[in-house]
């Protein structure tokens, strides 16, 4: 099971829902990411997928200043979870398909 595409997350935080789309990696036999939404780019630290569980970390300034950790479990083109804490927010996501290539 791999991690890597394109994703399109939903966050439930106390403040409404956040849109968010997250991209992963393999770079050097590491796997990176980045995520944007609500107006800003971060990179994520910490990426690592093991048994089915996609975590990660990230630093985000909006809506409010906070570092957020991710753990969501990785089931085909679909990730479930919580993310944070006081309280943790519900997040769902789907790996965006890739485009079709012309047959030549």
């Amino acid at each position: 099971m791999s991690a890597e595409g394109t994703w399109d997350l939903s966050i439930s935080t106390p403040v409404g829902t956040v849109k968010a789309v997250a991209e992963f990696r393999y770079a050097d036999g590491v796997l990176v990411g980045s995520a944007r939404g609500a107006g800003e780019e971060v990179t994520l630290s910490d990426v690592l997928l093991e048994d089915g569980r996609l975590t990660w970390k990230q630093a985000v300034t909006r809506p409010m200043r906070l570092n957020l950790t991710f753990a969501l479990t990785l089931d085909g083109d679909t990730l479930t979870s919580k993310a944070g804490r006081l309280p943790a927010s519900k997040v769902t996501g789907r790996r965006r398909a890739l485009p079709a290539v012309a047959a030549q």
